[in-house]
């Protein structure tokens, strides 16, 4: 038996689709989503699925709970606001179509979307997967991100419009840390996705006050 491509010491024992070798199961946990993008259709993955989306679920978050604080939330920096409406933005829309949509499937895009952008063009992707994200609704709050800019009536010299890598994945972190705050362990049920509802609800009512004001 080949030795694992990775380490070349222990016995590879799980053919890699991605690499196209043999890794040794220690290899194979620890790149595993990490450095490689692993094709849905790889048993090894699909087998360690559960514990890897738990691990997710408990995983400490990056900012202390006095992030939620009025004084300290990045929220209320209006930059950071317009693009957390932008990230929470697709899974309203998902929300609004399936009805079982719940707080961990939003936690977990969340984070596929965090995870794209802190490895960037880093992960080994097999051709074939190129074309096929992962996690669709990840792959939208993605794309809304690199796509977001910060839109002012005016924008005064020396004020940047785009987003720096390091504010987005910020504005990541404290939405995964409101997810996991409004769900309270019950990620099977829909706190935090409600609370998205609502406030795009308010969202679209402060619009259409707006508009009825500027015409009258």
């Amino acid at each position: 038996m080949a030795k694992c491509i990775k380490c070349e010491k222990r016995k590879g024992k799980r053919h890699c689709v991605a690499l196209g070798d043999y890794l040794c199961n220690l290899c194979c946990g620890l790149l595993r989503e990490k450095e490689i993008h692993c094709p849905q259709s790889c048993t090894f993955l699909e087998k360690h699925k559960p514990y890897q989306e738990q691990r997710i679920i408990e995983k400490k978050p990056e900012s202390s709970p006095r992030a939620l604080s009025p004084e300290e939330d990045i929220l209320n920096d209006e930059r950071m606001a317009w693009l957390a409406v932008h990230i929470e933005a697709p899974l309203k829309e998902y929300a609004e179509k399936k009805e079982a949509f719940s707080d961990k499937e939003a936690l977990l895009s969340l984070e596929y979307a965090r995870k794209k952008l802190e490895k960037g063009e880093g992960l080994i992707i097999t051709p074939e997967e190129k074309s096929k994200p992962k996690n669709e609704i990840g792959e939208a709050i993605f794309q809304n991100i690199e796509r977001c800019r910060y839109e002012r009536k005016i924008i005064l010299p020396g004020e940047v419009a785009t987003y720096k890598r390091e504010e987005k994945i910020k504005c990541l972190e404290r939405i995964i840390f409101g997810v996991k705050f409004w769900a309270k362990g019950d990620f099977e049920g829909r706190n935090y996705i409600e609370q998205v509802l609502k406030r795009f609800a308010r969202i679209k009512d402060l619009s259409r006050q707006k508009k009825i004001i500027t015409t009258s």
